[in-house]
């Protein structure tokens, strides 16, 4: 399916975490296509204004929204905030998301305890009460598409950062649960799970001595960008390919293979 068939005049789409990285690159390619875009952010307000300077040359008044996603009430009314100024709500793409270390055997109690209590309710409770608050927004527009940013992580695990595997394998089962209890509104859920991605945020690793490795767990020898993550959020919001909804697409490049 060539993209130039995808349009999404008209569309009103929801990116959380869409300041950097995949986030911005899904946002671009949403804008490209003719969605007016609500970009949330949470603390780089610099980064933020400049993805929407960027999104704001495909012509559409595009809107930015701060909050952050660990408090369950601004995650809940985020979506509000988005219909208050844009109208409707027809998409939402939970991206925004934490991973930080904290391998469980040098880890002190209040360390592990704050990690986990972070991380899941970034990572899991946020896009839940993201969705829970777009609901009725999504039911109003006659329905619509949610999108949820995973990983790989979430299958092979995270040694590292076990908050982070578990709260992507939450995402995973919440996505596939959402996709059955909400077939009946017309909303279509799918989760999206890369690997390793080339953005501004990891190329330090990329570029560094673990580089080489890194790119070697892939059969291509690269990992992915962010605009192939973008372009797999694209069909699943197309219309296109309705019957992907409670899938967990892998874009990892073959780097880890699953059943």
């Amino acid at each position: 399916m060539a993209t130039s068939n995808i349009d999404l005049k008209g569309k009103v789409a929801l990116v959380t975490g869409a300041s950097r990285g995949i986030g911005r690159a899904i946002a671009v390619s949403l804008a490209e296509h003719g969605a007016r875009v609500a970009l949330h952010y949470r603390a780089e307000r610099q980064a933020a204004e400049a993805a929407l300077a960027a999104l704001d040359q495909t012509g559409a008044p595009h809107l930015l929204l701060q909050a952050d996603l660990a408090d369950p009430e601004a995650a809940q009314t985020l979506a509000d905030r988005a219909v208050a100024e844009a109208g409707r709500l027809d998409m939402v793409i939970n991206n925004a998301g934490i991973y930080e270390r904290h391998p469980v055997a040098d880890s002190t109690a209040a360390d592990w305890r704050r990690q986990w209590d972070r991380t899941l309710a970034v990572n899991l409770s946020g896009p839940a009460h993201v969705i829970h608050g777009a609901l009725p927004h999504l039911r109003s527009a006659g329905g619509g598409h949610i999108v949820n940013i995973s990983s790989r992580g979430a299958f092979r695990g995270e040694p590292e950062a076990p908050a982070y595997g578990a709260s992507k394998a939450g995402l995973n089962s919440l996505s596939q649960s959402l996709a059955i209890a909400l077939a009946p509104f017309g909303i279509h859920v799918v989760a999206i799970a890369p690997g390793w991605v080339a953005t501004d945020m990891t190329k330090s690793y990329l570029r560094g001595p673990e580089g080489d490795a890194i790119r070697a767990q892939s059969p291509l020898g690269r990992v992915a960008s962010g605009e192939e993550i973008a372009a797999a959020v694209l069909l699943a919001v197309s219309g296109h390919c309705d019957a992907l909804t409670g899938a967990v697409i892998d874009v990892n490049a073959a780097s880890y293979l699953r059943s």
